[in-house]
């Protein structure tokens, strides 16, 4: 059996796991992550079950005493765990897009060849799955962005974006919820508020909701 089929687990010091799915990201594997994230939370020695993208990150109460015996269950829950989907909110934001707001739209597009307007349009084209939340609270991972637009990661990160920063990372896109360092392409901007610690919950988005981006303005 290829490697590539295999889920990999791995120790985070003695407090946690990795557990990191196979395959490609896509919808389906997500939402099998969610099931394992469901599943693994009601375990007695997990303190907290964090879906990531393609992976799942779980905590302990205190150290297990049987690692083994915990990640093959944590294995026989992924070979017979269903995708879950979770049935939750559209969201829509309107996203300025290129010039002081998008200061990586053109290393997009020396990319990927294609133009400004191009790039806006094809960018707000699809309803984006928030497949999970991470890097920053707040920040949301989105699935389904069009392949033609995928760029690669920045060699060098900068050192901060602007809270609402519309990025993209490969052949992934995502909001920044806070200013902060990233080594992804900013195209645009929103101005909507994405993490309040004073609410409950303090993240606005969560797996399962929906993006709709459309277009207030591109600057050129």
């Amino acid at each position: 059996m290829s490697t590539a089929s295999v889920p990999r687990i791995s120790l985070l010091g003695s407090t946690a796991l990795l557990f990191e799915a196979p395959g490609e990201l896509d919808l389906a594997p997500q939402q099998r992550i969610w099931s394992l994230a469901l599943q693994a939370s009601e375990w007695s020695e997990i303190h907290e079950a964090v879906p990531g993208m393609n992976n799942l990150m779980l905590t302990f109460i205190q150290p297990p005493r049987d690692l083994d015996g915990l990640c093959e269950r944590l294995l026989h829950a992924w070979d017979s765990c269903r995708p879950l989907p979770l049935e939750g909110r559209i969201v829509e934001l309107a996203v300025v897009y290129g010039g002081e707001f998008g200061p990586h739209m053109q290393d997009v597009v020396a990319h990927t060849g294609l133009d400004i307007e191009t790039i806006a349009n094809l960018h707000c084209e699809p309803l984006y799955p928030v497949y999970a939340l991470g890097s920053h609270p707040g920040y949301c991972y989105l699935g389904g962005m069009d392949a033609r637009l995928a760029t690669p990661r920045r060699q060098v990160p900068v050192l901060s974006v602007g809270a609402g920063s519309v990025s993209i990372g490969g052949v992934q896109t995502g909001v920044s919820a806070s200013a902060g360092p990233s080594g992804w392409n900013t195209i645009g901007r929103t101005e909507m508020t994405f993490f309040d610690p004073t609410q409950n919950p303090p993240a606005m988005l969560r797996p399962g909701d929906m993006l709709r981006l459309r277009i207030e303005r591109i600057i050129r």
